[in-house]
């Protein structure tokens, strides 16, 4: 038995049975990755698969067990090469990070201007993608840390943290009626216009149609997105009234735009941290999750907003 055959064996599943995925991710052909397979198999004396024909539909019971075994035995062999690494490396290595797009565009580039300040050798990898894909690639190993506000605390595989608080802000053209008024509008106001938001898996959507069903209205939602530059686009245009995260306004670029704040009307949101279980983190990891979780601080020192960190 060796590491290349527990490694085939879990990202086959991990890639739901798609061995030609399997292999690409292990860098390998799907012939090798199957024998492999075989091999384990033969020597464990079990079936880890059912089969039809030569596909694979499922797991048997041995294979769930060892698959567990298998998974555990990976994390401390890699958590074994972290550790040495820490002292062959130094302050150098690879940072992978996976973040949706909001945290990506616009939490993440003051955070790390400033850790390349302290740690210029050191090499990045971002990933972009929904909550449930940046919790994936946490899970698979693809990026060290994960950040989202949702869905990442209800993974039984990550360890996760705050990170920092944010809030719904508006965001809508100079000459509307919101921007003449020195106050925030009242939630029915906002529920007569027409508005664009986030889709149901983003910057917590949910929060926002949980206020409006709570004061009985159902808010008009004339366009969704993923993206916060994509709506605030479509504000520009006429098309409705902006709700995003605060984070995701920049004085600078969003000159077309007149900010104001939610905080009455909408719940604060949390974003959050997360590592895999059991995987001992870096000095310079720890360090990164410091700098996330003083992001507000920073954006305070720097007069940008009033600072809401948890």
């Amino acid at each position: 038995m060796n590491f290349q055959q527990l490694r085939s064996f879990r990202e086959t599943v991990r890639r739901g049975l798609n061995l030609t995925a399997a292999a690409e991710v292990l860098h390998t052909s799907q012939p090798a990755l199957s024998k492999q397979i075989r091999e384990l198999e033969d020597e464990l004396g079990v079936q880890l698969f059912v089969r039809h024909g030569k596909r694979y539909t499922h797991l048997t019971e041995a294979g769930e067990q060892v698959l567990q075994r298998a998974s555990r035995v990976l994390d401390e062999a890699e958590a074994l090469r972290k550790v040495s690494s820490e002292f062959a490396e130094g302050q150098s290595g690879t940072l992978s990070i996976a973040a949706t797009h909001t945290q990506a565009r616009y939490v993440l580039p003051a955070v790390l201007a400033r850790y390349r300040a302290e740690f210029p050798a050191m090499q990045f990898k971002l990933l972009q993608g929904n909550p449930e894909q940046v919790a994936e690639y946490v899970v698979h190993g693809d990026a060290t840390f994960g950040l989202a506000t949702e869905t990442l605390d209800e993974h039984p595989s990550l360890d996760t943290r705050p990170a920092y608080a944010w809030r719904h802000c508006l965001v809508v053209p100079p000459a509307h009626r919101f921007a003449q008024s020195p106050v925030a509008p009242a939630l029915a106001d906002l529920a007569s216009e027409p508005i664009i938001t986030y889709t149901a898996q983003f910057a917590g959507r949910r929060g926002i149609d949980a206020a409006f069903a709570a004061a009985g209205m159902t808010p008009n939602v004339v366009l969704e997105a993923i993206d916060s530059d994509v709506i605030k686009a479509y504000v520009e245009l006429g098309f409705g009234v902006g709700v995003i995260a605060d984070v995701a306004v920049d004085a600078e670029r969003d000159r077309g735009l007149v900010r104001i704040d939610a905080q009455g009307l909408f719940p604060e949101k949390t974003a959050r941290i997360a590592s895999r279980i059991g995987m001992p983190l870096l000095p310079f990891e720890r360090r990164f999750v410091q700098m996330v979780r003083e992001f507000r601080q920073q954006q305070a020192q720097q007069g940008d907003r009033p600072s809401t960190t948890p």
